[in-house]
């Protein structure tokens, strides 16, 4: 039987395997202008590329690092991620020219999805069903903590020392984090268990994800509320600062947002072994369709930009709606698939970027001053996700009916 270290330490410590993309992403958003500037960037909305290039190498290194793990281990696959993570951020930090920063960020999100993608397989191989989404939401409500802080981080380090300094931070990072796993976390993929890395095995695994019809849905739901995300992500910086000329007070906006996703985060996994996830689930998604349609109309009464106050509570709202999917949604799309766990993690997770990113950027890009084509987005992608959603339970239900 694999040895499992406390609750109390693996919580955090899986968070910390999949918080160097949260670090990455939100600890550089106060330095988009500056970074804008002194690579001189003629477009500025081509700054937030800074944001989504991250995802497009995360599609990559989710593919790899799930049959990786499972042929050589989840610790020296990790080992690879983290490694491959360091040098992108030295060439980020080094780079002189807008395209190579952009190099340097999709190799740490090749990196870092490397860790992410086998933390869930690693996940999986010690808890499943319930026990698993109690897991997942823990493990994201302390994940969560980065967002909040990482801003304030950013412009920190922004101040002292200018927005290179910050892809150190990164690094010495990365190091604490390789440390800390090397040295307490055991193996929890045994040699006899483990399978050839071939692309056959891939393919053969993508094959059965996608006839999965639940898997494949709730996969689908959760990447395009990802894409949801995306958008807002992409354009929060120009949103804050540029929109409502909030200054160096947006870190403090960003982070209180991110609050409500961490707290939904902390309740659904005091909750979620009391009411189960799908019930959670269903009240989430109604939050999530119904807060949109309702904002709408303030939003084209006040020519697209309501007060701010508004804003603030409507992304609340939306956000912890956010908190209380994401992780029931991984635990449901995986609860069929514990015996590929680490290449289906990897496919659903890269799935799961694959469809959200085109619609998170074209969001963010059509910023035109207003928050309009958020909201919008928010409201097309709530009510597509609920569709997915429906599709996938259909198909349990179906399932059910024809078990003898």
């Amino acid at each position: 039987m694999t040895h499992r270290l406390a609750e109390a330490e693996f919580i955090p410590l899986m968070a910390a395997m999949q918080a160097l993309t949260a670090m990455s992403i939100d600890a550089m958003l106060p330095a988009l202008g500056d970074i804008g500037r002194d690579l001189r960037v003629a477009n500025p909305n081509d700054v937030q590329l800074v944001i989504s290039a991250i995802f497009g190498g995360m599609i990559f290194g989710g593919l790899v690092g799930g049959p990786l793990s499972d042929s050589t281990g989840r610790k020296t696959a990790i080992y690879w991620g983290l490694g491959i993570y360091i040098l992108g951020s030295i060439l980020a930090a080094t780079a002189g020219s807008f395209q190579l920063l952009l190099v340097g960020r999709v190799m740490q999100g090749f990196g870092s999805a490397i860790p992410a993608t086998v933390a869930v397989a690693l996940t999986r191989d010690l808890y499943q069903g319930d026990a698993m989404a109690r897991i997942m939401s823990y493990t994201m409500s302390v994940f969560i903590l980065v967002p909040i802080v990482a801003p304030l981080i950013g412009q920190t380090v922004l101040l002292a020392g200018g927005w290179r300094l910050i892809f150190s931070l990164f690094v010495a990072l990365a190091v604490m984090v390789s440390l800390w796993f090397g040295l307490r976390q055991p193996e929890t993929l045994p040699a006899e268990n483990r399978a050839p890395f071939a692309v056959g095995r891939l393919v053969g695994a993508a094959r059965e994800v996608a006839g999965n019809r639940p898997a494949m849905g709730y996969a689908i739901a959760s990447g395009i509320l990802f894409g949801a995300f995306l958008g807002y992500l992409s354009s929060s910086q120009q949103i804050f600062q540029d929109a409502y000329g909030v200054g160096r007070a947006f870190p403090l906006y960003f982070s209180s947002l991110a609050a409500s996703f961490g707290l939904a985060m902390f309740l659904n996994g005091s909750l979620v072994m009391r009411f189960g996830m799908r019930r959670l689930t269903n009240m989430g998604f109604a939050g999530l369709a119904g807060a949109p349609l309702l904002f709408l109309p303030v939003v084209f009464a006040e020519g697209g930009l309501p007060p701010l106050w508004t804003l603030l509570v409507f992304l609340a709202v939306m956000f912890f709606c956010f908190g209380a999917l994401m992780g029931n949604l991984n635990a449901m799309s995986m609860t069929a698939l514990g015996h590929i766990a680490g290449v289906a993690a990897a496919i659903i997770g890269s799935m799961r970027f694959i469809i959200g990113m085109p619609m998170g950027i074209v969001i963010a890009r059509r910023f035109d001053g207003t928050i309009l084509p958020l909201v919008t987005g928010f409201a097309v992608l709530a009510l597509l996700a609920l569709v997915a959603k429906w599709w996938a339970g259909a198909g349990e239900v179906s399932s059910a009916s024809a078990a003898p």
